[in-house]
């Protein structure tokens, strides 16, 4: 899969770790950053990934920060973009199931990297179920969405 990522300087030890995991996993992955610790603005980092995804230059997004909420609202502001913060495998599971999300948010400081890359697999694998009273929900959201 071709995966997008990126972090403020909250996540960048998370993103760091991730990344070599992704790759070791076979994916294909960018690193939007940031490159170091140096503190900077998550929406900077977030809001790209969030739009290269929903420009379809990659199926799917990673964002991270200390706590997952600063990068979540960024992504969420792009057209097109459904990015979920999770912080338990259950929520991992469900947002690709019933909420078909493209970026993945995790919170450096609210989840460990074992339990982070569980999330990451359950997230990467499981598929959208297409059930018609979820498709009925996104289809509301990306109606909203696209008249306002």
């Amino acid at each position: 899969m071709k995966l997008a990522i990126g972090c403020d300087h909250g996540g960048f030890d998370l993103k760091t770790e991730l990344v070599a995991y992704l790759k070791e996993q076979g994916h294909e992955v960018k690193d939007f950053g940031c490159y170091d610790k140096s503190s900077i603005d998550y929406p900077d980092y977030a809001i790209p990934v969030g739009e290269a995804v929903a420009r379809g230059e990659f199926d799917r997004g990673i964002v991270i920060c200390t706590t997952g909420i600063g990068v979540s609202i960024s992504a969420n502001k792009v057209r097109g973009v459904r990015c979920a913060l999770v912080a338990d495998e259950y929520s991992a599971r469900m947002t690709r199931e019933h909420n078909d999300t493209n970026v993945i948010a995790f919170g450096a400081n609210v989840t460990t990297v074992v339990r982070a890359k569980g999330m990451l697999d359950i997230w990467l694998e499981v598929p959208y179920s297409h059930g018609e009273r979820h498709q009925r929900r996104i289809d509301k959201i990306s109606a909203y969405e696209n008249t306002h």
